[in-house]
């Protein structure tokens, strides 16, 4: 997937996510962008100026900037950069992000180069989502029916994550691109096209499997179905996605044959069965998306984290009686991994009583349905009798009021806009929310506060899961629940915004726990996630994180009100 300047729908894609990747840059202080910079007022609007040290060809670059208040101050309002003293504005994404990386540390340069190669493979796959979103969209509402909002069940659900491929994420810039994979490789396996494909498989000794699950799926082959017959009593059957088979492990043994057909959801490497798509397989993939540094390939031990994590949210259900019913959870329980990052596979069970519900990830609320409105708008329209913050608090209440009580218990989650869907039905006439949860690795735990609340501690292979106290939850809680899965969307519908931030100001200040309500509300400044930087522009040696999903910077606290008062 190649561009050039002379195709306007490539200078539009690249215009478009320079915009973000200059805000993101700015967000995160890139070589000081933010915090070395001094306000300019022009003729135009306002200007932030950063001084260049040493440079023969220039004493400061300018960066026109808006007014923002979502996790920084300021946003790029123009795609460029200008050269201080010749006036000369540097447009494009390798000539910004060249400039820039020349201002940094000779030893991160190479992460600067890096990201200019994902900044190009983003705009490619944004290029090829332009051309395909409208034959899309039609397929959908041929399929599943004109309004989303009578799109209930599993197999519709994968249609919402169709949808929300086609959105931004709220942070990192590049998201939509996936590192190494082409034009056809997208198209066939990406959830934006919406494909459905079958899945190879591989032979694993028994001995070489950890946590084995008998019996893992229904349909699932043993070796003689896939014309391995001499090895069903030693060896044990695994689905790899189409795009990991040809990068196995040499001693792994191919079948020729394939079997199961599934369809991406969101995540691209969960696949839900076609023929029962209330079940999921989660596969590793040898691509990387949200920096080049996130691989996509699955650790030793991070599934059975994650049914050990679950099994601790079931216990706080259990002593929690007023979320029964309205905090759903996926089933982790089953997995296998063969001792290599691409022989692994989590099946993941959901809930069976939803075949009637609208389930919708959050992701997906602000997308485009196939009619030209938002997703979000249809279900208010039928759930909410079109009052779309009355939509909004009724997943937002049980949202805040669920992850603080986590938080009281010494749990914070990763639980983003990808792994929580909102649940929506009615009973007796009237219109009930629920959130359905998956995905649960990579939690923080407090083991303190945990023994405390439960009487025991659990162990996890991540030794990066247990805190010395409460503050990295705190700073998860803030990051994911408020910033990604609350305040993104009051940003994101600017004509409900003061409403919504009102009722997440609301909804925090009515939290029984007064340690993460002052965290919140009363900070002058909040942690916000600085993604690109510890993802691709900086080594893990160079940023010093543990976590590159959790590498912080700070942003203004938006929820203060102007007089720095609680609301």
């Amino acid at each position: 997937m190649t561009t050039t300047a002379a195709d306007p729908t490539a200078e539009s894609a690249e215009d478009e996510l320079l915009l973000r990747v200059l805000s993101a840059l700015l967000r995160e202080d890139t070589v000081g962008l933010r915090t070395r910079s001094t306000p300019l007022r022009r003729a135009d609007g306002l200007w932030l100026r950063l001084p260049v040290a040493a440079s023969p060809a220039r004493c400061a670059l300018l960066l026109p900037v808006a007014d923002d208040g979502f996790q920084c101050e300021y946003a790029a309002r123009l795609p460029l950069l200008e050269s201080e003293p010749d006036g000369a504005s540097l447009t494009g994404l390798d000539r910004v992000i060249g400039a820039l990386g020349d201002l940094a540390d000779p030893q991160d340069r190479g992460g600067f180069a890096a990201f200019a190669a994902e900044c190009r493979q983003t705009v490619a796959t944004m290029r090829l989502q332009a051309g395909a979103a409208g034959p899309v969209r039609e397929r959908l509402a041929a399929t599943y029916g004109a309004d989303p909002a009578d799109w209930t069940g599993w197999a519709a659900s994968l249609a919402f994550d169709t949808l929300a491929a086609y959105r931004d994420h709220p942070v990192y810039p590049t998201a939509r691109g996936r590192a190494d994979l082409g034009e056809a490789q997208l198209r066939r396996y990406a959830p934006e096209f919406h494909p459905s494909f079958e899945l190879r498989w591989t032979v694993v000794p028994r001995a070489d499997v950890t946590s084995p699950v008998p019996g893992v799926s229904d349909g699932w082959p043993v070796p003689g179905d896939l014309g391995l017959t001499h090895l069903d009593d030693s060896h044990i059957t695994m689905p790899v996605h189409p795009l990991a088979f040809g990068h196995l492990p040499e001693h792994a043994v191919r079948a020729e044959a394939s079997r199961l057909t599934v369809v991406p959801t969101l995540s691209m490497r969960t696949l839900a069965l076609a023929d029962d798509p209330s079940v999921h397989l989660k596969l590793p993939l040898p691509t990387a998306t949200l920096g080049l540094r996130n691989r996509r390939t699955v650790k030793a031990g991070t599934f059975e984290d994650g049914a050990t994590t679950e099994r601790l949210l079931r216990t706080v259900l259990d002593r929690e009686p007023r979320f029964r019913g309205r905090i759903l959870l996926a089933d982790e329980q089953q997995h296998l991994h063969a001792g290599d990052e691409l022989l692994a596979v989590l099946r993941r069970r959901y809930p069976p009583d939803l075949e009637g519900a609208v389930i919708v990830p959050l992701a997906a609320l602000l997308a485009e349905e196939p009619g030209g409105g938002r997703v979000v708008d249809r279900l208010a329209d039928r759930f909410h009798d079109g009052d779309v913050p009355a939509l909004y608090d009724a997943f937002l209440t049980p949202l805040i009021d669920w992850q603080t009580s986590l938080f009281t218990y010494g749990i914070a989650l990763e639980s983003h806009q990808q792994n929580i869907s909102l649940v929506l039905d009615q009973v007796s006439g009237r219109s009930r929310a629920r959130l359905l949860l998956k995905d649960n690795d990579g939690p923080r735990i407090n083991p303190h506060r945990l023994k405390d609340a439960i009487g025991f501690v659990p162990g996890f292979a991540d030794p990066r899961t247990f805190t010395d106290g409460d503050k990295p939850l705190a700073d998860l809680f803030t990051t994911i629940t408020v910033h990604l899965c609350a305040a993104a969307f009051a940003f994101g519908l600017p004509e409900h915004r003061d409403r919504i931030l009102d009722l997440v100001r609301d909804r925090l200040d009515a939290m029984a726990c007064p340690r993460l309500r002052a965290h919140v509300l009363d900070s002058a400044r909040l942690p916000v996630k600085a993604m690109v930087t510890a993802g691709t522009l900086l080594s893990k040696e160079r940023s010093g994180v543990a976590d590159i999903n959790k590498h912080y910077t700070t942003g203004p606290n938006y929820l203060r009100r102007p007089d720095g008062g609680r609301p």
